[in-house]
Formats: structure tokens, C-alpha cells, sequence
């Protein structure tokens, strides 16, 4: 695996979830490339451009109890120049720090003209 991209892919995804605990959407749209691909079950979205989030997300997210996200584990498992393929586990947590849900994903982090994006998320 090239470890620079790892390394840069990496920062991408920290950089998300630091926005994604900000509740700043667009910083979270920053990190992502479109087309922006993401499969629930079996549902594909695909977002062809930003300010796809619904403007209530952080507000239906908090009535959850939720106060932050963090990543347990960020596991490339296959990388190039250019991709990485990450397997993400990260936790929801309350402000107490209790955990209200842990979720494992498939993430792929692409890097065109030279910024590291977010191109499809898997749940």
C-alpha cells in the first residue's frame, strides 16, 4: 500500500468527522467528490453536487442524544496512488461519552487534481 496516500486519505476523513462534529455542513461537503456515491442497504444515492443534506440533519441527529462522532478504526484495505479503500468503524456518542450506536462502513477516499475526497460511502 503507498503509505503518502494513506496518509493523505486518512487526513481527509479526519477532516470530515472534525466538520461533521462542528455540525458545518459545508465543511463536510468540502471532503466529498461529486458524483458522491452512497449505498444504504440496498439503496444507491448519488449526489451530483453539495448542499445535499437535509438543512434539519444536526437537529434530528441531537434528538438522538447524539453530541459527537469519532472513529474507532480507520483500516485501509487496499490503496493506490491515487484511492484508498477504507474500512471505518465509528461510534456516536452522547455527551457523557456513552456510546449510543457503532456503525461499520466502506469507505473510498479518491484523489483527483490533487484533493483527497470522500467518493462513496457504504452503510
Amino acid at each position: 500500500m503507498d503509505p503518502d496516500a494513506v496518509a493523505g486519505a486518512s487526513r481527509c476523513l479526519d477532516q470530515f468527522t472534525a466538520a461533521f462534529n462542528a455540525c458545518n455542513l459545508a465543511g463536510m461537503d468540502a471532503e466529498l467528490h461529486f458524483p458522491h456515491v452512497m449505498i444504504s442497504g440496498a439503496e444507491t444515492l448519488i449526489w451530483d453536487g453539495p448542499h445535499q443534506h437535509p438543512v434539519d440533519f444536526f437537529q434530528r441527529l441531537k434528538s438522538t442524544g447524539w453530541a459527537s462522532t469519532r472513529y474507532e478504526s480507520k483500516v485501509p484495505v487496499w490503496a493506490s496512488q491515487n484511492k484508498v479503500h477504507f474500512l471505518v468503524t465509528y461510534t456516536r456518542r452522547a455527551d457523557t461519552g456513552a456510546e449510543l450506536s457503532r456503525h461499520t462502513n466502506l469507505w473510498i477516499v479518491v484523489q483527483q487534481n490533487g484533493v483527497w475526497g470522500i467518493s462513496l460511502r457504504s452503510y
